[in-house]
């Protein structure tokens, strides 16, 4: 309130924040919210590959705009290599290397090379500032053992659709001779409908998953993991364990790793911190799988 903005970005509607909304509904028109105050004078861009994209222009002012990878739109990205390296994109009909992963990355790029043209950065600068961005500590911060070669991947995940997003991407990059082992859990006090479908888009996009604690913050963590383990098909029990204290599943998901697997570490991210019954101890997830794969591949 009190605020004019130039422009505004939708990028997508997923499962989160459901904790304070109470309902996807009430999510999605607080965010539609926004776009139907901007001023005539702004900007609205919306990808137009999710399908709430049109919906949340429906009612603004703002000249609209649209970005996307599958679908015709003012801004076209399309990749061309994805690697754990980087993403080589073509950004209307501009090539552009990044050093940041994933189709999830490819569309954030979109939008931002939208927002910056329509800000009015001339074309070369925009597409150089793109090229030199570097990844936020625990958005697919990655270390690759020196011995083993075990690429272990940290990520703050921690919604279905981003967790999805994590996985797809990982699995798009590496050749399927190697493991993709997830650790990942839930935090307490939050939204609880989340729980199985975390469970069954760890088990179905990984080859081994170690479910185990989050931030429990004041809930029981074996009460968070049943209700995690709730959403995973029968056809893939046999990929899973639960491990409550995280320390132990990260141990463990090194120790399974043999050459050039991958482990991905969902959901704490940047944090560096685990919250128990109001008690906040140290915890990063990096340092300690670091820690763990240095140990094992003395």
């Amino acid at each position: 309130a009190g605020l004019e903005f130039k422009g505004g970005i939708f990028t997508n509607l997923s499962h989160d924040h459901l904790d304070y909304h109470k309902s996807f509904q009430e999510y999605r028109d607080v965010k539609k919210k926004f776009f139907d105050e901007l001023p005539k004078s702004a900007f609205a861009i919306t990808n137009s590959d999710d399908k709430n994209g049109a919906f949340m222009l429906q009612n603004t002012k703002a000249t609209k705009k649209t970005y996307a990878l599958k679908t015709n739109a003012d801004y076209k990205v399309q990749i061309i290599e994805n690697e754990l390296s980087g993403l080589l994109l073509k950004i209307n009909n501009n090539e552009v290397w990044s050093t940041l992963i994933g189709n999830f990355n490819a569309y954030n790029l979109g939008a931002i090379y939208a927002a910056a043209d329509l800000l009015g950065l001339k074309e070369l600068e925009n597409l150089k500032y793109i090229s030199q961005l570097k990844a936020v500590s625990g958005r697919f911060q990655y270390l690759i053992s020196a011995k083993e070669n075990i690429t272990a991947i940290v990520d703050y995940a921690h919604t279905p659709d981003a967790l999805q997003n994590v996985l797809e991407t990982i699995n798009a990059i590496r050749t399927k001779n190697e493991e993709l082992i997830t650790v990942v859990g839930c935090g307490g006090d939050r939204d609880a409908t989340k729980r199985p479908i975390m469970g069954k888009v760890a088990s179905d996009l990984s080859t081994k998953v170690i479910f185990t604690s989050d931030n429990p913050r004041t809930e029981d963590p074996d009460r968070i993991i049943e209700e995690v383990e709730a959403g995973v098909e029968a056809h893939n029990w046999s990929k899973i364990i639960s491990i409550t204290n995280r320390k132990q599943a990260i141990k463990s998901a090194c120790a399974m790793a043999n050459a050039k697997d991958i482990i991905l570490i969902a959901g704490k991210g940047h944090e560096t911190y685990q919250e128990v019954n109001g008690v906040r101890s140290d915890f990063d997830d990096i340092k300690i799988v670091q820690e763990m794969l240095e140990q094992f591949n003395k």
